[in-house]
């Protein structure tokens, strides 16, 4: 008898890897649904993905510009023996590198969409200078001039996105999107 035993389990096994290979061939699809249903990725779609990243990135720059850059200047944080200087230098460097990172990444989304990319095409060059501009952020003697740049290109591209009909609003990062965590 223990002869048969081993042939029951081979002939179980087999049985089973039978049924499972006829189970999966019969769920299969065939290839006239792939082609008929409309797909996330078609040039429509980019081109709306393309439109909505672009003003998601560009928000959250101008979000971080103005939270941590902007408005510490206008409240005299930056300056030398202002109560929380040293924070305020460092919050302002870090939404710098921040808002540097996401205008990247905005003008790689604008090349989605034709209209978007023409209007933000100009606008390379001044998002390059930026950065090296969080390490003069970061120093008090050259923070205004810096802070000034920043509004500058963000609001050089929130024009261009509003020309393109992508409106870019602020959005304020919370302090783990602008480290990273």
């Amino acid at each position: 008898m223990p002869a048969s035993t081993p042939i029951r389990r081979v002939l179980v096994a087999l049985v089973l890897s039978c049924a499972l290979l006829a189970s999966t061939t019969a769920c299969g699809s065939s290839s006239n649904d792939a082609t008929s249903t409309a797909t996330p990725t078609s040039s429509a779609e980019a081109q709306k993905f393309a439109k909505t990243r672009f003003v998601a990135n560009a928000g959250l720059a101008a979000g971080a510009t103005y939270q941590w850059i902007v408005k510490p200047l206008k409240s005299g944080k930056f300056k030398k023996g202002a109560d929380g200087q040293k924070f305020a230098m460092i919050k302002a460097g870090a939404a710098g590198l921040f808002a540097y990172n996401r205008l990247k990444a905005a003008v790689s989304n604008a090349q989605g969409d034709p209209t978007l990319a023409k209007a933000v095409a100009p606008l390379s060059a001044g998002i390059a200078s930026l950065k090296a501009l969080p390490g003069k952020l970061r120093s008090s003697d050259s923070a205004e001039g810096a802070a000034g740049t920043f509004q500058s290109v963000i609001d050089s591209v929130k024009d261009a996105g509003k020309s393109a009909g992508a409106e870019v609003t602020d959005k304020v990062p919370s302090a783990g999107q602008l480290t990273g965590s």
